[in-house]
């Protein structure tokens, strides 16, 4: 039988040629899924009449995915793309941490000096504060930022220095815990560490991560914003709701870096994810370091480490963090076992980057998580972990309770059959018997002790313990015993409280007049989540008080004779 060649190999050509076409057409049809996807994802903001994000994915350091959604800039009619520059607020944490480390491995800094030897302006407190301790965020330093309002500074009125913040600190009389001994946020660590990189390289943030971070791993559109008059070609303005129900601008105004001001675009920070494989800058004993978690002075391990947070995502390990200033707001975040990476940089606060990148997250990782319960806290009623208990029981037990160690009140109240703390966003507590409740995400443990007196005092984590307060409301002729002046030595400032129609009024110098909500006797909440303890001498009368945040406890105010 004759073969025809040239028939043959025709045929086996067009074989090879209309595989290559189905191959390509259904790897097109995938990439266009994951688009689609994707652009439902942002599909809320993806106009030209709203702020918006940008995004950008990587898989094993390379750029998988980048684009941008909404307007970088609503009067210029400008739209946000991957190039598009913003302001990160505390991403900026890891590449400060990351600047230190560099120092560390040259021998010119140890991360267990005292930051006294390179800042003589942060008080002696008796105990020595580690450069660790800063990056870790356990070194019980009041927060910045939370000192600066108290100190009635304006945010986006009042230009922030560097030096404001070294002079606001300098006056600290206390710190909020130990060294070591907890973790809680506070803004000034990092600060205090840009404040090292400075006085011992003589160069500026600014100028130091340029040239040993940024220009090495080409990023081109990256810096520290140290001046906020500094003109940023392709910069995304900020957004924010005005009083009237529209937008109006919202951009920091302070000269302030190392915990904040970095400002940069997804496509930069897809160049910074390459270096955690890569350790182009650093070496990988340097990256390994960054992701070292802090110990506390009992042992315990946190998830903080070098300026960025470890974490879980439905069953995957993840290392990133977030950020929020004026109307910026930002996440990176790392999945290092599979190998992916998500950068949302945003500029309208309600964005939700953290949830925005979690979604992005589902889409490239589908088929990578573990089979998991709808919630952590069925997880545990499955197993048989929660236990019953009457509604009669949890009334006894709710309440407002007080932390002495730090004057915050924690509120608990009883919804739909089960203990729910009001603090923060709220979150159920699951009865694990004796008296003794778990989170509904497992992070903490409370176990309330009932006396015979019938003074309930619930222990928490570390066995912090909290006093039960009696709910208290004030008329107006009893307010009037509160209203006064008041002044601070370590914030510089002073409060007048008045009475203004039936309600206690807390005015500063640069403030209107806002109330202060009692309750209970001697204990009001302010704006922003502070509170206002009043204290009593010995006959009695007051004497001052002190006021408290999340990230600032008990800074004292006395008050002044008339």
């Amino acid at each position: 039988m004759r073969i025809d060649v040239k028939r043959s190999i025709a045929a086996g050509l067009l074989a090879v040629l209309v595989g290559s076409t189905a191959a390509a057409q259904e790897s097109s049809n995938r990439e266009s899924s994951v688009e689609e996807r994707m652009d439902a994802v942002f599909a809320s903001m993806d106009n030209t009449r709203s702020p918006g994000c940008a995004v950008s994915v990587m898989e094993e350091g390379e750029a998988a995915f980048s684009r941008g959604y909404g307007m970088a800039n609503l009067e210029y009619g400008i739209p946000i793309v991957p190039s598009s520059i913003f302001h990160v607020a505390s991403v900026s944490k890891q590449f400060t941490a990351f600047a230190v480390a560099l120092l560390v491995a040259e021998g010119k800094v140890s991360w267990e000096d005292d930051i006294r030897e390179y800042a003589p302006e942060v008080p002696d407190f008796g105990k020595r504060i580690t450069l660790r301790h800063l990056a870790n965020h356990t070194s019980g330093i009041r927060d910045q930022w939370s000192l600066l309002s108290m100190s009635g500074w304006r945010f986006e009125a009042d230009v922030i220095t560097q030096r404001d913040v070294l002079q606001v600190t300098s006056m600290q009389k206390a710190l909020n815990f130990e060294p070591g001994q907890q973790y809680l946020y506070s803004n000034t660590g990092f600060t205090l560490l840009a404040v090292v990189v400075e006085r011992v390289t003589g160069q500026t943030l600014e100028e130091f991560t340029r040239e040993r971070i940024f220009g090495p791993l080409g990023m081109g559109d990256t810096h520290f914003h140290d001046d906020h008059n500094t003109i940023v070609p392709n910069r995304a303005y900020a957004y924010a709701r005005a009083e009237d129900g529209g937008l109006r601008i919202s951009i920091p105004d302070f000269d302030v870096v190392g915990a904040t001001s970095l400002h940069t675009t997804v496509e930069d920070m897809g160049r910074w994810d390459r270096n955690f494989y890569t350790a182009q800058v650093g070496g990988t004993e340097l990256v390994h370091e960054m992701h070292r978690r802090g110990i506390l002075n009992s042992g315990e391990e946190i998830g903080y480490a070098l300026g960025i947070s470890h974490g879980m995502y439905r069953g995957l390990s993840t290392v990133g963090h977030g950020g929020s200033d004026a109307g910026y707001r930002s996440q990176f975040l790392r999945f290092p076992d599979q190998a992916v990476t998500v950068a949302v940089l945003c500029n309208f606060p309600r964005s939700n980057p953290r949830g925005l990148a979690r979604n992005v997250a589902d889409i490239y990782l589908e088929g990578a998580f573990p089979q998991e319960a709808s919630s952590p806290e069925e997880a545990r009623e499955e197993a048989g972990d929660a236990v019953s208990i009457s509604e009669e029981e949890l009334e006894r037990l709710a309440g407002v309770y007080l932390q002495p160690a730090n004057d915050l009140p924690t509120r608990v109240a009883v919804r739909e059959g089960a203990l729910v703390l009001q603090t923060g966003p709220g979150e159920r507590l699951v009865h694990m018997g004796d008296l003794t409740f778990r989170t509904a995400s497992g992070s903490d443990t409370v176990r309330f002790v009932v006396y015979d007196d019938g003074v309930v005092i619930p222990r928490g984590p570390g066995g912090a313990t909290f006093r039960r307060m009696e709910p208290a409301d004030p008329g107006p002729g009893a307010l009037e015993e509160y209203t006064g002046r008041y002044f601070s030595e370590e914030l510089g400032i002073e409060y007048d409280l008045h009475v203004e129609e039936e309600r206690l009024m807390l005015e500063t110098r640069k403030n209107a007049p806002r109330p202060l909500v009692p309750t209970f006797e001697d204990g009001f909440a302010y704006r922003g989540g502070s509170f206002l303890t009043f204290t009593r001498g010995t006959d009695g009368r007051l004497d001052g008080f002190t006021i408290s945040s999340g990230r600032v406890w008990k800074v004292r105010f006395n008050r002044v004779p008339r």
